[in-house]
C-alpha cells in the first residue's frame, strides 16, 4: 500500500501499513504514521476493543503531526487479523467476541517486539513510548513492566487493580487517565491504583470529572471534549519529558 498523506492542523504527516515478525515467527501488521522531521522518539499506540480503525489512525495521525513516529498495531492479528471494527452494534458485538478470546498478556509479550523494531528504524532516536486506550491502555500498563520502554500513558485501562502487583517492576514513568463516570471501571478500582501511585515516583493517576469510559474518542457520544484536550495536553507533557 502506497504512503498517505495527511493534514493534521497545517502539519503534513506519511503514513503507511507496516509488517513486523515476532520472535515466533509472525507478522504483525502495524498502522505507522511519521512525523515531519526524523529521527524522532517513536510511540506505540495500542487500540481500544475496536482495532486499528478511521479513530484510532487519526490519532495516531495527530501524534505524528506533534513529532512523534507512531506505529499502531493489529490487536487481534494472532486472531483475526485485519478486523478493524465501526462504532455499531455489530461491530461491538464482534469486538466483544474478539477481545473475549485475546491473550491480554501474549499481547504485551508481542509488544517488545514492536519496540524492538521500533529502536531499529533509522528514523527513529532510540527513545520509545507506549500508549495505550481501554484494553490498549491495560497492555500499556503491562507491557511497561516488562521492556525498556521510556515512557508510558493509560487511557481508561480495564482490570488495572488486578495487576497492581507489575507496578513493582515498571520500566519507566506511567501516567495514568481515568473517567469519574466510568460504567467499566469505576472509581472504587481507581482508588487503589491511586493509593499506589501515591507511593510511587513511577505512577501519576489523573480523574476527569463528568467523562465517562471512550472520553477521547473524538466524533462519537462519549467524547467529552474538555476531558479529551486536557487528557492530551498532559499526555504530551509526560512524553516530552521522558523522552525528548
Amino acid at each position: 500500500m502506497l504512503p498517505r498523506l495527511t493534514v493534521n492542523q497545517g502539519r503534513k504527516t506519511l503514513s503507511e501499513w507496516i509488517e513486523i515478525p515476532t520472535a515466533d515467527g509472525g507478522i504483525i501488521s502495524a498502522y505507522l504514521a511519521l512525523p515531519a522531521q526524523t529521527p524522532a522518539a517513536a510511540l506505540v499506540l495500542v487500540p481500544e476493543v475496536f482495532n486499528v480503525n478511521d479513530h484510532i489512525r487519526a490519532v495516531a495521525d495527530s501524534y505524528a503531526a506533534d513529532g512523534y513516529l507512531v506505529l499502531a498495531p493489529d490487536l487481534y492479528w494472532r486472531q483475526e487479523p485485519g478486523i478493524y471494527l465501526p462504532y455499531d452494534d455489530e461491530g461491538l458485538r464482534k469486538a466483544r467476541l474478539l477481545w473475549a478470546a485475546l491473550d491480554v498478556e501474549q499481547f504485551a509479550i508481542d509488544v517488545g517486539d514492536i519496540v524492538a523494531a521500533s529502536r531499529a528504524r533509522a528514523d527513529c532516536t532510540g527513545k520509545i513510548g507506549i500508549l495505550g486506550f481501554c484494553i490498549g491502555g491495560t497492555v500499556a500498563y503491562l507491557a511497561s513492566a516488562k521492556h525498556s520502554i521510556d515512557a508510558a500513558v493509560s487511557y481508561y485501562g480495564i482490570k488495572i487493580d488486578e495487576h497492581l502487583d507489575r507496578s513493582d517492576h515498571l520500566q519507566c514513568p506511567i501516567l495514568f487517565h481515568f473517567a469519574e463516570s466510568d460504567a467499566h471501571i469505576p472509581l472504587e478500582t481507581v482508588k487503589p491504583i491511586a493509593e499506589r501511585a501515591s507511593a510511587s515516583e513511577r505512577m501519576k493517576v489523573q480523574i476527569y470529572e463528568g467523562a465517562g469510559h471512550g472520553f477521547n474518542r473524538q466524533g462519537y457520544s462519549q467524547y467529552h471534549e474538555a476531558s479529551a484536550q486536557l487528557a492530551r495536553e498532559r499526555t504530551l507533557e509526560h512524553l516530552r519529558r521522558s523522552m525528548n
